[in-house]
C-alpha cells in the first residue's frame, strides 16, 4: 500500500532528524517531535480511510437490500432527497439518519455511504411480525440461525451467505468465521406459533442490517480524528 510507505519512509527518518535536533534546543526538539506525530497521524488517518473504502466496497457487493437501499452503497439522488425531506436526529455529527416509511437509515457524511439501516415495532400483531419475517425470508432466503423461535440471523463473509450447516460445523469444530455483515432480527414472542386469532400475541420486533467491521473501523476512525 502507498500510504504504508509513506509511513515506513517517515519512520526511516526519524533518527535523522533527532540526531540533527541534538544539537539545537529542547524546545526544538520538542517541535520536530510534534511536527513527526502529526504526520505519523495523518497517514495513519489516511490509511484508516483506505481500509473503510475497501470494507464499503466488499460489503456493497453482497447486495444487502431493503425497499432500495444497499448496506455500503452510497445514496443515488433520490434517496438524498428523501433523506433531506426526512431527517432524524443522528448520535454522531459524523453521521445523518433518515427515514423511510418504516426504515430507518445511518450513512456516512463524508461518503453518504449506508452504514446501517432497521426497522422497529413496539407493539405489533403475532401476525405482522410473521410477515415481516417471512419478507426477510424473501429477501434473503434461510437464514444462518434460528434460535428460540425468536432470534433470525442472516450473516455473511465476502464470499456470501454462512448457511446454518456452515455454521453450525464451525462451531462444532471451534473455527473463526471472518463475518463481513449481517441481518438480526429479534422478536420478544414467538415467531413460529400458530397464530391466535381469538387472542392474537403482542409483541415488540426489530431487525437490523449492518456490518460490525465497517462500524469498528468508522468509530476507530473517528477517534483517531479527534487525537
Amino acid at each position: 500500500m502507498v500510504i504504508s510507505g509513506r509511513i515506513a519512509e517517515c519512520c526511516a527518518i526519524l533518527p535523522e532528524i533527532f540526531q540533527s535536533s541534538k544539537k539545537k534546543g529542547k524546545m526544538q526538539k520538542i517541535i520536530i517531535y510534534r511536527i513527526f506525530t502529526m504526520i505519523v497521524i495523518l497517514f495513519a488517518g489516511l490509511a484508516q480511510a483506505d481500509d473503510l473504502k475497501a470494507l464499503f466496497d466488499q460489503v456493497e457487493q453482497l447486495k444487502l437490500e431493503r425497499n432500495g437501499y444497499i448496506l455500503g452503497a452510497a445514496l443515488n439522488n433520490g434517496q438524498m432527497k428523501t433523506a433531506k425531506d426526512n431527517p432524524v436526529e443522528s448520535s454522531s455529527k459524523d453521521t445523518f439518519k433518515f427515514k423511510d416509511k418504516n426504515l430507518y437509515v445511518v450513512a456516512q457524511k463524508t461518503s453518504n455511504r449506508v452504514l446501517v439501516m432497521y426497522e422497529q415495532f413496539e407493539a405489533a400483531p403475532q401476525k405482522e411480525i410473521q410477515s415481516l419475517i417471512g419478507d426477510l425470508y424473501m429477501s434473503f432466503d434461510d437464514p444462518t440461525v434460528l434460535a428460540h423461535d425468536k432470534v433470525v440471523y442472516w450473516a455473511y463473509t465476502k464470499k456470501g451467505k454462512i448457511s446454518s450447516k456452515e455454521f453450525d460445523s464451525a462451531r462444532r469444530d471451534k473455527k473463526k468465521l471472518t463475518i463481513l455483515a449481517t441481518v438480526k432480527c429479534i422478536s420478544d414472542i414467538n415467531i413460529t406459533e400458530k397464530v391466535k386469532e381469538s387472542e392474537p400475541a403482542i409483541g415488540q420486533v426489530y431487525y437490523i442490517i449492518s456490518s460490525d467491521p465497517i462500524l469498528k473501523l468508522f468509530q476507530d476512525q473517528l477517534q483517531s480524528n479527534r487525537m
